[in-house]
């Protein structure tokens, strides 16, 4: 008896983490947070979009280099609240489609906007990848921190984008923006011969 009370015990101490399935239990914060900061890392086409947000507003400049950032990770977090509720993507994933190709062709034609326009085009675009990004948390996250998480990815990844943008800006500048605009346009096209 001696001998086999250390497995017994062993074996008790597990008992009451199989109480509820793991579904049922809020991962650490830490992991929740984690795991929102990863998820826009995890898709080459959010990716994409959240350097081309930081570098269409170094293209157009000024307010811009913040206004179309801020509207983006701004209508993000209302798209992932959404997205957090509901979880019918067929129609977000055109909308996504659809901020590639914008970006795309705002970045390869120069398009310089008024601020309205061009806060409005990136708000819509975060709309849709929030909403994306809120639809695809995982079980047991805290939400909240799954967003704040996100926010801090999309918010680093929008300022490469305008770091890259800035630091092109002396030099070949324009070239960087068209091979970003056919990259993505490629990638586009990519996705609507071959869907996400």
């Amino acid at each position: 008896m001696k001998r086999s009370l250390p497995l017994l015990l062993v074996l008790a101490s597990s008992l009451p983490a199989m109480a509820h399935p793991a579904a049922f239990h809020s991962m650490d914060s830490g992991v929740a947070a984690q795991a929102g900061f990863l998820h826009p890392f995890a898709g080459l086409d959010h990716l994409l979009v959240m350097v081309a947000v930081g570098l269409w507003a170094a293209q157009i400049g000024g307010r811009a280099l913040w206004m179309l950032p801020a509207s983006f990770v701004g209508s993000m977090l209302l798209g992932g609240s959404l997205g957090i509720l509901a979880s019918n993507q067929q129609l977000i994933e055109h909308g996504i489609l659809a901020s590639i190709i914008m970006f795309a062709v705002a970045l390869g034609m120069a398009w310089r906007p008024s601020l309205l326009i061009a806060s409005l085009c990136a708000g819509a675009a975060g709309l849709c990848h929030g909403f994306a990004h809120g639809s695809e948390m995982p079980v047991g996250m805290i939400p909240a921190l799954f967003l704040a998480g996100m926010v801090a990815s999309t918010a680093l990844l929008h300022t490469l984008g305008v770091i890259l943008g800035l630091s092109f800006r002396r030099n070949s500048f324009p070239i960087v923006c068209r091979a970003t605009g056919l990259l993505l346009l490629a990638f586009a096209l990519s996705q609507i011969i071959r869907p996400f």
